[in-house]
């Protein structure tokens, strides 16, 4: 079919939602381009500009849990209204701590702990309400796929727009921008059409249902193995972002300009892979492609690492950058995919707190390696220790076939 690709925009809260979103989404990432810019040329320290995302990350890995109860208590839809109007807000303060202050690193490091707190609800919520925007439930695959163009185009465009917003008209329009950015996405919310929500009977408590969430996980081989290879991913391989204002500065000797470009080259491959995933045909062997994207970010990073030449670099980025996201953007299907639609919230926020731990983690773990043995070489090991996870994707992969193949033996029933 000619626009298979497109098959969840037949469903009208799915369009709308998708609009509101791409929308803010570019603002999002325009914000996260100006903080990490402002932090390092203020501060010229690569361990601060590891404690901005750890500001941002550790608050929503604490308060994960509790965002992935409220959103399977509670009504997501509001949840998701409520969350959208409080990031407005924290994006406007931002915006008037860096217009009114010279140094506004302790503001930016503060605020960004607050957007964390917010992300802990937020995450959740959005990500389980897909689901329920989309009409036919086969085509959830095809609108989480389309959600990551989205989310790997507004990389593409923030950064890039950053670049030039930062030099032309300074860092605080960056925010504000952001903080504007939200009248699409509340707009959109405030459209959709859903059910009244129905509240359901909890007879457990808050904590009960939270041990629910990990007895499942824990039971459940598949989505145990998604999120515990997404924490090794998170602590060792994905901090590479957060060392790009390093290499836009101190490698390249450039400007904002550059870093944004390079960030835009990050989106760049992102936007390719989500592309690519959404032409996938129905039956495509997911983990699969999974394993093969691994090495690709691996490949990626060890080309990126030590490449003098600028545009080069850029190339073998956006490469590393489009097997990054595949893999992510798989890990995310599946969950959506397989889990219970009762756990969705619980899961989801599981795997929130094992990526907002180890990411955080991870970047201060990068920050101080790239203090002692160099960016280059940290990013080349980064590169390394991809390759070594996607061993890991690959085994996996074969006893997953095997036990498949086991089953279908003949006689095996009888068994």
């Amino acid at each position: 079919m000619k626009y298979e690709a497109l098959r969840a925009f037949r469903s009208r809260n799915f369009r709308l939602f998708f609009a509101g979103q791409s929308l803010s989404l570019v603002g999002t990432w325009m914000q996260k381009t100006a903080v990490s810019w402002v932090v390092y040329a203020q501060t010229h320290s690569k361990l601060m500009l590891g404690l901005s995302v750890f500001a941002t990350l550790f608050p929503s890995a604490l308060f994960s849990l509790l965002g992935g109860v409220v959103s399977d208590r509670y009504s997501r839809y509001r949840v998701l209204l409520a969350t959208q109007v409080l990031s407005m807000a924290q994006a406007g303060l931002l915006a008037l701590a860096v217009f009114w202050q010279r140094d506004a690193v302790a503001a930016i490091i503060a605020l960004s702990a607050v957007l964390g707190i917010i992300n802990a609800f937020d995450v959740p919520a959005r990500q389980s309400l897909v689901y329920d925007l989309v009409d036919d439930k086969e085509d959830v695959p095809n609108a989480v796929a389309l959600n990551s163009t989205m989310l790997n185009l507004s990389k593409l465009l923030g950064p890039a727009v950053a670049g030039f917003a930062i030099e032309r008209l300074g860092a605080a329009a960056c925010f504000g921008l952001n903080a504007f950015s939200f009248v699409a996405v509340i707009g959109s919310l405030l459209a959709l059409r859903l059910p009244a929500y129905v509240a359901q009977p909890h007879p457990k408590p808050l904590l009960g249902e939270l041990a629910e969430g990990f007895r499942y996980v824990r039971d459940t081989p598949g989505i145990r193995f998604i999120i515990s290879t997404l924490g090794l991913m998170a602590l060792l391989v994905l901090p590479f972002t957060a060392l790009m204002p390093v290499y836009a500065k101190d490698v390249f000797r450039g400007t904002a300009t550059t870093f944004g470009l390079l960030d835009g080259a990050i989106g760049l491959g992102g936007f390719g892979a989500a592309l690519y995933l959404t032409a996938l045909p129905p039956g495509t062997d997911l983990g699969k492609v999974m394993t093969v994207n691994t090495f690709v970010l691996g490949v990626g990073l060890l080309l990126f690492a030590y490449t003098p030449q600028y545009w080069l670099a850029l190339a073998f980025l956006a490469v590393g950058a489009f097997g990054m996201m595949a893999q992510t953007t798989i890990n995310v299907t599946l969950l959506q995919t397989t889990v219970l639609p009762a756990m969705r919230g619980r899961v989801i926020s599981l795997y929130v707190l094992v990526y907002t731990t180890a990411l955080p983690l991870g970047s201060l773990l990068v920050g101080a390696a790239s203090e002692r043995v160099g960016v280059r070489a940290t990013v080349l090991a980064e590169g390394a220790l991809a390759l070594l996870i996607g061993l890991l994707y690959l085994r996996n992969l074969r006893q997953t076939k095997a036990a498949a193949a086991l089953l279908a033996a003949p006689g095996a029933a009888a068994q």
